[in-house]
């Protein structure tokens, strides 16, 4: 029964495939038809018309593209460029990049049309879309076809079915033959419906040119975030200094001067000053470890990513599984990455989450790092520019990593951080 429910679920899927496919096709058909219709009403209107194929054909592949993932676990990144921001000129007018316009809806339908039409993944798209109504009805509808044409056969001796009129179909001939159709149908829906997705992948995936722009626009801004980042850590690092362990030391200098001059006459007094230095220096000291361990915890240096992130769990005031499949020892940079990204992650938890317990899981596999945070909060965590998510993924990408948020209302909410890297020997 699984069998058949699987597959029954796959001929399902690639019905509705070719019912977009189809869909597809009667896109592509306008301007074939505006075309073919020379220099009549809807003639004059082929430009207008390709440029809703073109933004419609963006539409049909973005759909196509998360289809794939969901049904057959095929990933066809996304090939777009950025979108270009609109701008309003001192004088009131908007640049879309290319020309100016009095009007905001004109110059955000401009700006969106010449986005679409100057990216090279548009045709792309639309080349998809002009060979999917014959490769992709086929390979999604044949299934279905079969499977339906397996039940005709089963019901031909009942039924006056044309195809059968005047031939002798018994029971004992249509019956295995419509459930051997049936079974053949639903034999190779699954295979068909993930060839149809590595199909749309060949057409719908980045080219490498797009790949390595986007690649080049990404390492220029991560490198933009970095050197952003650092600075910033420079100053916490020097204010830290300068506001703390450099106002004790100067605190006990003037102190161990006073004890100086008091030794001899107030000895007394001199003992007190003495205490409180030995004190100002404690607290001197207990402050340069704190900053240490800002920069670089040793927990880290001395025991590894996975004791590290056991010693945040049980620093937390909540209860928090850690589960750690990583066979050897991480690069450092991105221990210290991972690291602080936990860290924060925990600390967002506790102070915005209202979450009871939490989990924390690393595990690498295909040179990939992944660590999921998961928490049973109320959720509503958004990666919004200015949030601490944001920062965490600041923190990623400058080493080619991601984070994706996963925090529906109600919760739960679950962070999943990817960082490419490779391990050494523990």
């Amino acid at each position: 029964m699984r069998w058949i429910r699987v597959r029954l679920l796959a001929v399902a899927r690639g019905f509705a495939l070719g019912g977009f496919a189809l869909v597809g096709g009667a896109v592509i058909g306008l301007p074939v038809f505006a075309i073919l219709s020379g220099i009549s009403w809807i003639g004059a209107l082929t430009f207008p018309t390709l440029c809703v194929v073109a933004i419609t054909a963006r539409g049909l592949a973005t759909i196509r593209r998360k289809l794939a993932a969901d049904w057959s676990d095929v990933d066809i990144p996304r090939p777009y460029g950025a979108k270009p921001e609109l701008q309003k000129v001192t004088h009131g007018w908007y640049w879309t990049g290319h020309d100016y316009h009095r009007r905001r809806w004109i110059a955000v339908y401009s700006l969106y049309v010449g986005w679409a039409e100057r990216d090279p993944a548009t045709w792309r798209d639309m080349a998809w879309l002009i060979c999917e109504p014959i490769v992709g009805a086929v390979q999604s509808l044949l299934p279905a076809a079969l499977v339906g044409y397996g039940l005709l056969t089963v019901m031909a001796p009942w039924t006056d079915l044309p195809w059968y009129a005047g031939a002798s179909v018994t029971a004992a001939f249509a019956i295995p033959l419509g459930i051997a159709i049936g079974a053949l149908g639903l034999a190779i829906a699954p295979t068909l419906l993930n060839l149809h997705a590595h199909w749309s992948r060949v057409l719908l995936r980045p080219t490498r040119v797009s790949w390595l722009t986007r690649r080049v626009q990404r390492l220029t801004e991560t490198r933009t975030a970095a050197t952003v980042a650092q600075a910033a850590e420079l100053r916490r690092i020097e204010r830290d200094l300068h506001d703390g362990v450099q106002a004790r030391l100067v605190a006990m200098g003037l102190k161990l001067g006073a004890v100086e001059a008091l030794i001899d006459r107030d000895p007394e007094a001199a003992k007190s000053l003495v205490a409180q230095t030995r004190e100002n220096s404690a607290q001197a000291l207990g402050e340069l470890r704190a900053l240490v361990r800002g920069i670089h915890p040793p927990v880290l240096a001395e025991r590894g990513l996975p004791d590290a992130i056991r010693a945040l769990a049980l620093d937390a005031p909540l209860p928090v599984l850690v589960i750690v499949e990583v066979p050897g020892r991480v690069e450092p940079p991105i221990e210290a990455t991972i690291y602080f990204a936990v860290a924060e992650s925990l600390t967002n938890i506790v102070k915005h989450a209202g979450a009871h317990r939490a989990s924390i899981e690393l595990a690498h596999r295909g040179g990939l790092l992944r660590v999921t945070v998961t928490d049973d909060g109320h959720g509503g965590a958004r990666l919004d520019a200015g949030s601490g998510l944001a920062g965490i993924a600041q923190r990623l990408g400058t080493f080619d990593g991601s984070l994706a948020v996963d925090s529906p209302p109600g919760g739960p909410t679950v962070l999943a951080m990817e960082l490419p890297c490779t391990l050494t020997a523990s």
